[in-house]
Protein backbone atom coordinates (compact mmCIF):
# COMPACT_ATOMS: atom_id res chain seq x y z
CA UNK A 1 0.00 0.00 0.00
CA UNK A 2 2.93 2.63 0.74
CA UNK A 3 4.10 1.50 -2.47
CA UNK A 4 0.88 2.02 -4.38
CA UNK A 5 1.12 5.94 -2.73
CA UNK A 6 4.25 5.94 -3.98
CA UNK A 7 7.11 5.39 -1.28
CA UNK A 8 9.19 2.65 -2.26
CA UNK A 9 11.02 1.18 1.18
CA UNK A 10 14.77 0.76 1.46
CA UNK A 11 15.04 -2.16 3.66
CA UNK A 12 12.77 -5.11 4.27
CA UNK A 13 10.52 -5.02 7.26
CA UNK A 14 11.51 -7.44 10.07
CA UNK A 15 9.65 -10.94 9.83
CA UNK A 16 9.92 -13.91 12.40
CA UNK A 17 9.61 -17.42 11.22
CA UNK A 18 10.35 -19.04 14.20
CA UNK A 19 8.15 -16.59 16.77
CA UNK A 20 9.20 -13.54 18.27
CA UNK A 21 11.90 -13.31 21.01
CA UNK A 22 11.58 -14.11 24.24
CA UNK A 23 12.88 -10.49 25.12
CA UNK A 24 9.33 -9.56 23.30
CA UNK A 25 7.18 -12.17 24.93
CA UNK A 26 8.68 -11.06 28.23
CA UNK A 27 7.78 -7.00 27.36
CA UNK A 28 4.44 -8.03 25.65
CA UNK A 29 3.69 -10.03 29.25
CA UNK A 30 4.37 -7.28 31.43
CA UNK A 31 3.06 -4.38 29.57
CA UNK A 32 -0.38 -6.28 29.06
CA UNK A 33 -0.35 -8.43 32.26
CA UNK A 34 -1.40 -11.17 30.59
CA UNK A 35 0.17 -14.28 29.14
CA UNK A 36 1.54 -14.91 25.08
CA UNK A 37 0.32 -18.13 23.82
CA UNK A 38 1.23 -19.80 20.22
CA UNK A 39 4.01 -17.38 19.52
CA UNK A 40 4.63 -18.99 15.99
CA UNK A 41 3.65 -18.48 12.20
CA UNK A 42 -0.08 -19.76 12.03
CA UNK A 43 -2.97 -19.47 9.80
CA UNK A 44 -5.54 -16.85 11.22
CA UNK A 45 -8.20 -19.35 11.45
CA UNK A 46 -6.41 -22.29 12.53
CA UNK A 47 -4.78 -20.58 15.14
CA UNK A 48 -8.40 -20.66 17.13
CA UNK A 49 -9.04 -23.88 16.85
CA UNK A 50 -5.42 -25.08 18.69
CA UNK A 51 -5.47 -21.77 21.10
CA UNK A 52 -8.90 -20.42 21.51
CA UNK A 53 -10.38 -22.50 24.34
CA UNK A 54 -7.45 -21.89 26.22
CA UNK A 55 -7.31 -17.69 25.88
CA UNK A 56 -11.13 -18.16 26.23
CA UNK A 57 -10.88 -19.86 29.43
CA UNK A 58 -8.03 -17.73 30.82
CA UNK A 59 -7.83 -14.57 28.89
CA UNK A 60 -4.26 -15.07 27.40
CA UNK A 61 -3.34 -13.29 24.33
CA UNK A 62 -2.77 -15.66 21.02
CA UNK A 63 0.07 -13.87 19.33
CA UNK A 64 1.46 -15.30 16.10
CA UNK A 65 2.79 -13.83 13.07
CA UNK A 66 2.77 -14.72 9.40
CA UNK A 67 5.42 -14.69 6.35
CA UNK A 68 4.48 -11.08 6.68
CA UNK A 69 5.70 -8.55 8.93
CA UNK A 70 2.85 -8.47 11.47
CA UNK A 71 2.23 -9.63 14.79
CA UNK A 72 -0.93 -10.40 15.06
CA UNK A 73 -2.99 -10.62 18.62
CA UNK A 74 -5.73 -12.62 19.24
CA UNK A 75 -8.66 -12.64 21.85
CA UNK A 76 -12.12 -13.80 22.31
CA UNK A 77 -14.21 -10.89 23.04
CA UNK A 78 -15.73 -12.06 26.30
CA UNK A 79 -12.38 -12.71 27.88
CA UNK A 80 -10.84 -9.73 26.81
CA UNK A 81 -12.83 -6.55 25.98
CA UNK A 82 -12.60 -5.03 22.41
CA UNK A 83 -10.94 -1.46 23.79
CA UNK A 84 -9.04 -3.38 25.85
CA UNK A 85 -7.35 -5.68 23.25
CA UNK A 86 -6.83 -2.25 21.09
CA UNK A 87 -4.77 -0.81 24.25
CA UNK A 88 -3.10 -4.24 24.03
CA UNK A 89 -2.02 -3.29 20.32
CA UNK A 90 -1.01 0.15 21.45
CA UNK A 91 1.36 -1.32 23.63
CA UNK A 92 2.55 -4.01 21.43
CA UNK A 93 2.97 -1.14 18.55
CA UNK A 94 5.62 0.78 20.73
CA UNK A 95 7.08 -2.33 21.75
CA UNK A 96 7.76 -3.39 18.31
CA UNK A 97 10.16 -0.23 17.40
CA UNK A 98 13.79 -0.66 16.21
CA UNK A 99 14.61 -3.93 14.84
CA UNK A 100 11.62 -5.13 15.78
CA UNK A 101 9.80 -2.49 13.55
CA UNK A 102 6.94 -4.75 11.89
CA UNK A 103 4.95 -3.55 9.56
CA UNK A 104 1.68 -3.93 11.81
CA UNK A 105 -0.10 -5.11 14.59
CA UNK A 106 -2.92 -5.94 13.84
CA UNK A 107 -5.84 -6.48 16.48
CA UNK A 108 -8.13 -10.10 15.99
CA UNK A 109 -11.20 -10.32 17.97
CA UNK A 110 -13.11 -13.36 17.28
CA UNK A 111 -16.33 -14.53 19.22
CA UNK A 112 -18.58 -17.78 19.59
CA UNK A 113 -18.02 -21.14 20.94
CA UNK A 114 -15.65 -24.03 20.15
CA UNK A 115 -14.88 -25.58 17.91
CA UNK A 116 -16.78 -22.38 15.79
CA UNK A 117 -15.09 -19.71 17.05
CA UNK A 118 -15.42 -17.25 14.05
CA UNK A 119 -13.63 -13.74 14.18
CA UNK A 120 -15.40 -10.41 14.14
CA UNK A 121 -15.29 -7.81 11.97
CA UNK A 122 -13.97 -5.48 14.55
CA UNK A 123 -9.87 -6.15 13.08
CA UNK A 124 -7.76 -3.04 13.66
CA UNK A 125 -4.27 -2.43 11.92
CA UNK A 126 -1.83 -0.39 14.44
CA UNK A 127 0.38 0.25 11.54
CA UNK A 128 3.96 1.78 11.55
CA UNK A 129 4.49 5.14 10.50
CA UNK A 130 5.47 5.39 6.87
CA UNK A 131 9.17 6.91 6.88
CA UNK A 132 8.59 9.69 3.99
CA UNK A 133 6.08 11.51 2.22
CA UNK A 134 2.84 9.97 0.71
CA UNK A 135 0.26 10.40 -1.96
CA UNK A 136 -2.10 11.11 0.55
CA UNK A 137 0.04 13.61 2.10
CA UNK A 138 0.04 15.56 -0.68
CA UNK A 139 -2.95 15.49 -1.73
CA UNK A 140 -4.62 16.95 1.62
CA UNK A 141 -1.78 19.18 1.61
CA UNK A 142 -3.13 20.48 -2.03
CA UNK A 143 -6.41 21.37 -0.51
CA UNK A 144 -8.15 18.40 -2.10
CA UNK A 145 -10.72 15.82 -0.01
CA UNK A 146 -8.69 12.73 0.26
CA UNK A 147 -10.95 9.86 1.57
CA UNK A 148 -10.17 6.22 2.48
CA UNK A 149 -12.39 3.38 2.85
CA UNK A 150 -11.76 0.08 4.58
CA UNK A 151 -8.36 -0.17 6.01
CA UNK A 152 -6.69 2.83 4.40
CA UNK A 153 -6.80 4.89 7.31
CA UNK A 154 -4.97 1.93 9.80
CA UNK A 155 -2.57 1.61 6.85
CA UNK A 156 -1.26 5.29 6.79
CA UNK A 157 -2.10 5.67 10.14
CA UNK A 158 -4.47 8.38 9.30
CA UNK A 159 -1.69 10.27 7.54
CA UNK A 160 -3.18 12.92 4.85
CA UNK A 161 -6.83 11.72 5.04
CA UNK A 162 -9.48 14.30 5.59
CA UNK A 163 -12.17 11.29 6.05
CA UNK A 164 -11.67 7.86 6.73
CA UNK A 165 -14.55 5.27 6.89
CA UNK A 166 -14.71 1.91 8.07
CA UNK A 167 -16.40 -0.95 6.62
CA UNK A 168 -17.07 -4.76 7.42
CA UNK A 169 -17.03 -6.64 4.21
CA UNK A 170 -16.56 -6.06 0.41
CA UNK A 171 -20.18 -5.15 -0.10
CA UNK A 172 -20.54 -2.58 2.79
CA UNK A 173 -17.05 -1.24 1.19
CA UNK A 174 -18.78 -1.07 -2.42
CA UNK A 175 -22.15 0.46 -1.08
CA UNK A 176 -20.07 3.06 0.81
CA UNK A 177 -17.77 3.89 -2.54
CA UNK A 178 -21.49 4.36 -4.19
CA UNK A 179 -21.96 6.50 -1.67
CA UNK A 180 -18.78 8.64 -2.33
CA UNK A 181 -19.54 9.11 -6.17
CA UNK A 182 -22.51 10.49 -5.16
CA UNK A 183 -20.92 13.45 -3.29
CA UNK A 184 -19.19 16.16 -5.29
CA UNK A 185 -15.21 14.68 -4.36
CA UNK A 186 -12.53 16.27 -5.27
CA UNK A 187 -9.24 14.76 -4.78
CA UNK A 188 -8.68 10.76 -3.88
CA UNK A 189 -10.48 7.97 -3.01
CA UNK A 190 -8.57 5.26 -1.93
CA UNK A 191 -10.61 2.32 -1.29
CA UNK A 192 -9.24 -1.45 -0.10
CA UNK A 193 -11.68 -4.51 -0.19
CA UNK A 194 -10.86 -7.04 2.76
CA UNK A 195 -12.45 -10.11 1.59
CA UNK A 196 -10.67 -11.31 -1.45
CA UNK A 197 -7.78 -11.57 1.05
CA UNK A 198 -8.74 -12.18 4.53
CA UNK A 199 -11.56 -14.11 3.91
CA UNK A 200 -10.87 -15.83 0.60
CA UNK A 201 -7.10 -16.21 -0.56
CA UNK A 202 -5.90 -17.06 2.80
CA UNK A 203 -8.38 -19.37 3.92
CA UNK A 204 -7.58 -21.06 0.36
CA UNK A 205 -11.77 -20.62 -0.60
CA UNK A 206 -11.48 -20.94 -4.33
CA UNK A 207 -15.11 -21.01 -4.42
CA UNK A 208 -15.71 -17.98 -1.87
CA UNK A 209 -12.97 -15.81 -3.93
CA UNK A 210 -15.36 -16.87 -7.27
CA UNK A 211 -18.18 -15.55 -5.48
CA UNK A 212 -16.74 -12.36 -4.42
CA UNK A 213 -14.87 -11.65 -7.94
CA UNK A 214 -18.66 -11.99 -9.24
CA UNK A 215 -20.21 -9.98 -6.80
CA UNK A 216 -17.12 -7.24 -7.20
CA UNK A 217 -18.19 -7.54 -11.35
CA UNK A 218 -22.02 -7.29 -10.65
CA UNK A 219 -21.35 -4.14 -8.56
CA UNK A 220 -18.29 -2.49 -10.92
CA UNK A 221 -20.99 -1.32 -14.32
CA UNK A 222 -23.50 0.39 -12.48
CA UNK A 223 -20.85 2.33 -10.33
CA UNK A 224 -18.39 2.81 -13.68
CA UNK A 225 -22.03 4.60 -14.67
CA UNK A 226 -21.88 7.61 -11.74
CA UNK A 227 -18.01 8.26 -12.68
CA UNK A 228 -17.87 11.98 -13.76
CA UNK A 229 -16.57 13.00 -17.09
CA UNK A 230 -13.16 14.21 -15.63
CA UNK A 231 -13.31 10.55 -12.82
CA UNK A 232 -10.64 7.73 -13.29
CA UNK A 233 -10.79 4.22 -11.83
CA UNK A 234 -8.15 2.33 -10.74
CA UNK A 235 -8.46 -0.89 -10.01
CA UNK A 236 -5.52 -3.33 -8.42
CA UNK A 237 -4.16 -5.13 -5.69
CA UNK A 238 -1.02 -5.12 -2.93
CA UNK A 239 0.02 -8.15 -3.87
CA UNK A 240 -1.02 -12.13 -4.50
CA UNK A 241 -3.13 -14.26 -2.74
CA UNK A 242 -4.39 -16.89 -4.73
CA UNK A 243 -6.93 -19.18 -3.60
CA UNK A 244 -5.82 -22.00 -5.23
CA UNK A 245 -2.05 -22.41 -3.71
CA UNK A 246 -1.77 -25.34 -1.25
CA UNK A 247 1.36 -25.53 0.07
CA UNK A 248 1.38 -22.30 3.00
CA UNK A 249 -1.46 -19.84 3.57
CA UNK A 250 0.33 -17.11 2.95
CA UNK A 251 0.52 -14.35 0.12
CA UNK A 252 2.07 -15.24 -3.07
CA UNK A 253 3.88 -13.75 -5.57
CA UNK A 254 2.10 -13.50 -8.55
CA UNK A 255 1.47 -10.40 -10.93
CA UNK A 256 -1.52 -8.19 -10.07
CA UNK A 257 -3.75 -6.55 -12.25
CA UNK A 258 -3.71 -2.91 -13.06
CA UNK A 259 -7.28 -2.05 -14.85
CA UNK A 260 -8.08 1.83 -15.55
CA UNK A 261 -11.50 2.78 -16.07
CA UNK A 262 -12.95 6.29 -17.06
CA UNK A 263 -15.18 8.07 -19.89
CA UNK A 264 -11.83 9.54 -21.71
CA UNK A 265 -9.76 6.51 -21.45
CA UNK A 266 -8.14 4.69 -24.48
CA UNK A 267 -8.14 1.13 -24.47
CA UNK A 268 -4.33 0.17 -24.28
CA UNK A 269 -2.30 -2.57 -22.99
CA UNK A 270 0.08 -0.89 -20.55
CA UNK A 271 2.79 -3.17 -20.13
CA UNK A 272 4.44 -4.92 -17.01
CA UNK A 273 5.07 -1.72 -15.06
CA UNK A 274 8.14 -2.00 -12.91
CA UNK A 275 6.40 -0.24 -9.10
CA UNK A 276 3.47 0.17 -7.71
CA UNK A 277 4.46 3.55 -7.00
CA UNK A 278 3.81 3.99 -11.11
CA UNK A 279 0.05 4.38 -9.80
CA UNK A 280 0.83 7.15 -7.31
CA UNK A 281 3.05 9.42 -9.91
CA UNK A 282 -0.33 8.83 -12.54
CA UNK A 283 -2.34 10.12 -9.49
CA UNK A 284 -0.47 12.78 -8.80
CA UNK A 285 -0.18 13.73 -12.06
CA UNK A 286 -3.75 14.02 -12.68
CA UNK A 287 -4.13 15.94 -9.64
CA UNK A 288 -1.27 18.39 -10.03
CA UNK A 289 0.31 17.77 -7.05
CA UNK A 290 3.95 17.34 -6.03
CA UNK A 291 5.02 14.09 -5.51
CA UNK A 292 8.48 12.73 -4.89
CA UNK A 293 8.16 9.27 -6.05
CA UNK A 294 10.25 6.65 -7.99
CA UNK A 295 6.91 5.55 -9.28
CA UNK A 296 6.45 6.86 -13.54
CA UNK A 297 3.23 8.19 -14.61
CA UNK A 298 0.98 6.75 -17.26
CA UNK A 299 -1.44 9.66 -17.48
CA UNK A 300 -0.54 10.39 -20.77
CA UNK A 301 -0.66 6.57 -21.75
CA UNK A 302 -4.54 6.43 -20.55
CA UNK A 303 -5.87 9.26 -21.56
CA UNK A 304 -7.08 10.52 -25.09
Amino acid sequence: HWEIAGLVSRQKMPVFPNGFPPEIVAALERETGRRVLCNKPYSGTEVLKVFGREQSETGALIVYTSADSVMQIAAHIDSVPLDELYSVCEKARKIMTGKYSVGRVIARPFKGDEPDYIRTSDRKDFSLQPHGEVLTDVVKAAGLQCVGVGKIGDIFCGRGLTESIHTVSNGDGMEKTCDLARRDIKGLIFVNLVDFDMLYGHRRDVDGYARALTEFDAWLPGFVKKLGPEDLLLITADHGCDPAYAATTDHTREYVPLVVLGPKVKPRNLGTRTSFADIAATVAELLQVGLDTPGKSFAREVLS
